[in-house]
């Protein structure tokens, strides 16, 4: 019976998502990018120059493109992946559509890149959180993920679309028109980023002291922050030590640095950065990789 519940609301979950991701992706295309001629990068931005050159709405031309690579992406993935995907690819087609019934908010072609690119990057980044696309280049982006799971997506998408812009800016004759729509590219892959990985990244720290067991006792009762306690032996004094090996957020790291330094000033730390971190407080090891 609890599964009987469980199921409708995660399933009600993602439609919700889908539906929001996608409405908010629209708004970006729909409102700002697509009135002013920025062609975003992946199917979209393919729409959009086609519907510039020959007329339609874009959105409709979204949907015609997403046949083949919905296809394909069936026949990678299946069909309860492919569902979601086309659910995505008709919303998409149906809000852009609609918004662009509307006038563009801003005629300013850098307001609008930026605008527009906040809003497709927050949208996509939603979209393949739940578990979707948004189709186009997102499917075709989802397969060269298998191949090369060591590479973001943001990174995928990037290659892609600055071809797409690069295309833009021969056809359209405008230089300054592929400037602003790459200006668009890169901040929404950034904002796609910040919304798959959140503030995910974090420091790792190791500290060699001679007063590791007050130094950890500290950093468990002050910043609830584990430790790993390793063994080392210097390679002058040949003494033996413990070395603690922290992972903190990055907010905490000055805390850190201060205890150490009240505790043993003489301390030997090193810090550096650690961009994804798997385990309890952070990201889930069992779940794909986006």
């Amino acid at each position: 019976m609890a599964n009987r519940i469980k199921n409708p609301k995660k399933l009600l979950k993602k439609i919700i998502m889908v539906l929001i991701g996608t409405f908010i992706y629209s708004a970006g295309v729909g409102l700002f990018l697509d009135p002013n001629g920025l062609a975003p990068g992946g199917v979209v931005g393919i729409s959009v120059i086609v519907s510039h050159i020959f007329g339609g709405a874009t959105g409709t031309w979204y949907f015609l493109f997403n046949i083949p690579i919905v296809l394909l992406g069936w026949w990678q993935f299946g069909g309860r992946f492919i569902i979601w995907s086309f659910l995505s690819v008709l919303f998409n087609s149906l809000f852009t559509n609609l918004f662009s019934v509307f006038p563009a908010v801003t005629n300013e072609h850098l307001l609008a890149a930026l605008a527009g690119s906040i809003l497709t990057g927050v949208g996509i980044g939603i979209v393949l959180r739940s578990g979707a696309t948004t189709g186009g280049t997102d499917i075709i982006i989802k397969v060269l993920r298998r191949k090369y799971p060591a590479i973001k997506t943001s990174t995928f998408f990037m290659v892609v679309d600055v071809c797409i812009v690069a295309a833009a800016g021969i056809l359209f004759r405008d230089f300054n028109i592929a400037m602003y729509a790459f200006i668009a590219v890169v901040v929404a892959g950034r904002v796609m980023d910040y919304v798959l990985y959140g503030k995910d990244e974090a420091t790792l720290v190791f500290i060699i002291s001679d007063k590791a067991d007050s130094v950890l006792a500290r950093i468990l009762e002050e910043i609830s922050a584990g430790a790993t306690i390793l063994t080392g032996r210097g390679a002058y004094s040949q003494n033996e030590k413990n070395i603690l090996m922290c992972v903190v957020k990055k907010r905490t790291t000055p805390d850190l640095e201060d205890i150490v330094k009240e505790e043993d000033s003489h301390a030997f730390m090193i810090v550096t950065s650690a961009s994804e971190i798997y385990g309890e407080g952070y990201k889930n090891i069992l779940k794909e990789r986006l």
